[in-house]
């Protein structure tokens, strides 16, 4: 008779809690990028500086439940990633609201590349994380992104609310994916 492999299953209720974790984690990413858009566009300073602290205090959330697992070192690495993706946002914004197209060209590059660098941080980090896919949905992401700071910018409410209800739906599958790559790599852990 052949040995069984015993693999340990992570209980659903953890996973479940930790979807809802990176799930409201992930949300409060585009929901905070998306009150800098709103503000920087309406010329609104003191609500685009509140709206940038928040961007970077839930950059800070997502790598610490990423360090939960992995360690400080790789929170750290994801926080820089984060950031990176962040100033690539905050570059075309900035782009679009002075109508430079060439500034909007390089922001849209280094968000681009940015999106394969967290691809490949994550991927190399947890095996049930296929760095194509990563790269796909977070590319994704980053042109939500760009579409909703156009259609910001040219006060276009009806297409912005499709992109927004989108952005979010995306979200939440990347947060789910990541959430169940996760408890399949520490299932005793979750």
């Amino acid at each position: 008779m052949a040995a069984r492999t015993c693999i340990a299953a992570a209980d659903p209720a953890k996973v479940a809690a930790l979807k809802k974790t990176l799930e409201g984690l992930w949300v409060g990413h585009i929901d905070a990028v998306r009150k800098v858009a709103v503000a920087e566009v309406g010329g609104d300073a003191a609500a685009a500086k509140a709206a940038e602290n928040e961007v970077v205090a839930n950059a800070h959330a997502i790598a610490n439940a990423v360090a939960g697992f992995y360690g400080k070192p790789a929170g750290d690495k994801l926080f820089t990633l984060l950031a990176g993706h962040w100033g690539a946002i905050k570059a075309y914004l900035d782009a679009t609201v002075a109508k430079s197209a060439a500034g909007q060209s390089a922001a849209t590059s280094q968000l681009t590349a940015n999106a394969g660098e967290i691809a490949t941080f994550l991927s190399g980090a947890n095996p049930y994380l296929p760095k194509t896919t990563l790269s796909e949905m977070l590319m994704t992401h980053g042109s939500q992104h760009i579409s909703q700071i156009q259609q910001l910018a040219a006060k276009d409410d009806a297409a912005e609310a499709k992109t927004r209800a989108a952005m979010r739906t995306h979200i939440i599958a990347l947060a789910d994916a990541l959430a169940d790559a996760i408890a399949k790599q520490f299932p005793t852990k979750v």
